[in-house]
């Protein structure tokens, strides 16, 4: 009888995990769009700029976090991102240069 209690409890608990990396992955989804946003007046929404600032779709996730670490360094010049650079974690860098390396340009 305890092996049948333990065997459902463990099917109850495997049937609500997938339930709950899906919502864990959407709230992690919409941290980083948000994130993303910050970065839409300038380089366009989802990284499409339309205007003579760089786009940021399709960016090489590499080269997009090697850029973020060097505005924060102050080895880049810049006329703000180096300032809006520092207010990112590295986490957070390594999270946006996924989200825009997987936009379309």
């Amino acid at each position: 009888m305890k092996l049948i209690i333990r065997l459902g409890l463990a099917s109850a608990m495997l049937a609500v995990a997938p339930a709950w990396l899906v919502v864990a992955h959407a709230q992690e989804t919409t941290a980083v769009r948000g994130m993303a946003a910050t970065c839409a007046n300038c380089h366009g929404t989802d990284g499409r700029s339309a205007g003579s600032v760089p786009g940021l779709a399709g960016t090489d996730k590499g080269y997009f976090v090697q850029q973020m670490q060097d505005f924060k360094a102050g080895k880049r010049s810049a006329t703000i991102m180096h300032q809006l650079a520092k207010g990112f974690s590295d986490a957070q860098i390594e999270q946006l240069a996924v989200y825009f390396a997987a936009q379309k340009k």
